[in-house]
């Protein structure tokens, strides 16, 4: 698995990006600023939905979102970049591991909330309120992009044994 992600990263140019000089760091900037969209958009939203902000109406809040689409993707690209430069970084980092659970879990409650609760939350008008189920989707929601930051944040200080690693002194 790790030979296929380095290989695929050499084989496509993003490991001559990212092992330059300035590469890591500018798609680490990258990362963090489609990470500043991503909650800047889309927990705002969920914070609305559970009472904050009452004085805007969720339809009107909710065109912020393709902003946090944006930030997500920009996360999905420098994240693919970090992750097959340096796979074995990665594929063992339990933090690594706990951030991709948590994403899965922002999917998964992302695909309910659009399935079985967008339909009554886009008439929602200002001073309004959304259900109590869909208060407990906001918070589902924020807890788990909280839990991608905070994993996110401990993937370089639950590094694998310096040995896995081959430009490590």
């Amino acid at each position: 698995m790790e030979e296929a992600l380095l290989n695929f990263s050499m084989n496509t140019g993003i490991y001559g990006i990212m092992s330059s000089r300035w590469g890591w760091p500018i798609m680490e900037s990258v990362h963090f600023f489609g990470l500043c969209l991503l909650i800047g958009t889309v927990g705002l939203f969920d914070l609305r939905m559970l009472g904050f902000v009452k004085g805007i109406p969720l339809s009107a809040m909710h065109k912020l979102v393709p902003f946090g689409v944006a930030g997500y993707f920009l996360n999905v690209i420098t994240g693919t970049m970090f992750f097959t430069t340096a796979p074995d970084q990665y594929l063992y980092n339990p933090a690594f591991q706990t951030k991709m659970i948590f994403m899965a879990g922002a999917g998964i409650n992302m695909l309910i909330f659009y399935l079985f609760f967008f339909g009554s939350v886009k008439v929602t008008d200002a001073g309004q309120q959304v259900s109590n189920r869909t208060k407990l989707i906001a918070g589902i929601s924020l807890l788990c992009w909280l839990g991608v930051i905070c994993a996110g944040r401990l993937i370089t200080f639950y590094r694998p044994p310096a040995y896995w690693c081959f430009w490590c002194g």
